[in-house]
Parts: structure tokens; sequence; C-alpha cells
């Protein structure tokens, strides 16, 4: 056994610290976490296109809209998820979908492209 004086907050203890004895194993060293995927970086906006951004970091959990469709000022192009909370990334202008630059299950940071318009 060992004795040691530890002190916290000012207020002294004495400790007795009991040894496992000669050949005990050794504790296993705990195993690393699986590394998630790195968010996207904002994606280059297809040529002559109007980039729509994140407006936050966060995973996109649902994409509204495909190539083509045509998109008014208002209309929810996807869906994201934050803090544990959906929120719509919508279009700031009338268009037509030039490009979806995520999938669903994509992090992404923020200002990331998530369509283009033309």
């Amino acid at each position: 056994m060992k004795n040691y004086v530890i002190t916290v907050n000012g207020t002294a203890y004495d400790v007795t610290v009991e040894e496992n004895g000669e050949g005990a194993a050794p504790a296993a060293a705990p195993k690393a976490a699986p590394k998630a995927a790195a968010p996207k970086k904002a994606a280059a906006p297809a040529a002559g296109g109007t980039p729509i951004n994140a407006p936050m970091r966060g995973t996109i959990v649902d994409i509204k809209v495909k190539v083509g469709d045509k998109v008014t000022n208002g209309t929810v192009v996807a869906v994201l998820e934050a803090m544990k909370m959906e929120n719509d990334i919508v279009c700031d202008k009338d268009g037509t979908v030039a490009a979806v630059l995520v999938n669903k299950g994509d992090a992404i940071e923020t200002g990331a492209a998530v369509i283009t318009i033309n």
C-alpha cells in the first residue's frame, strides 16, 4: 500500500492506495472510435449557374428537386439536419435546377453549394 496526500480545492486528504500485486494482467487500451466522414467543402457551381448554399453545417436528409425542375423564390430544394433539427434550404430566386451537388447522407459545411440554378 502507498499513502498519498491529495489537495482538492485547498483541502488536504490522506489517501491510501492498495496495489494490485504482481502478475496482474494489464488493462486493455480502449479502442479508437471509427472516424466520421469529413464534411464536404463548398463545391464549385456549374458553369453559368447560381449556387444555392447551405446556411449551416449539417447532414443532408432529403433532396426535394432534380435536374431540370423549375423552382421559384421560396421553393424548398433540400432538407438539412443540424443539431437534431431539420432545416429547409430554400431557393432565393426563380430558375431551373442545373445541378444537384449533394446526396442524401452527405455531411456539408456552412456555405457549401447544394444545387445550382439557371
